[in-house]
């Protein structure tokens, strides 16, 4: 039963920082467009103003031609 003298008021301070992280989230407009991110994934249009990442247009590790095979080749 002491337990519960324990539980009870960390049971209401949980509940308050449950209710004031809601209440942060609202007035910070985190519920503003619940449908625009989902609707950016699908809709993924190449937007000019965002750089581009460097390398991008480099082939990934192992993607490219063997290294080995082009030594071959000048020699």
């Amino acid at each position: 039963m002491e337990i519960l003298f324990l539980l009870i008021p960390l049971g209401f301070v949980l509940l308050a920082a449950a209710v004031w992280a809601f209440v942060w989230a609202v007035r910070s407009g985190q519920f503003e467009d619940l449908e625009g991110p989902a609707w950016r994934v699908i809709l993924d249009d190449d937007d000019p103003h965002v750089p581009r990442r460097r390398g991008a247009d480099r082939p990934a590790r192992g993607e490219g031609p063997d290294p080995e095979s082009a030594d071959e080749k000048e020699g």
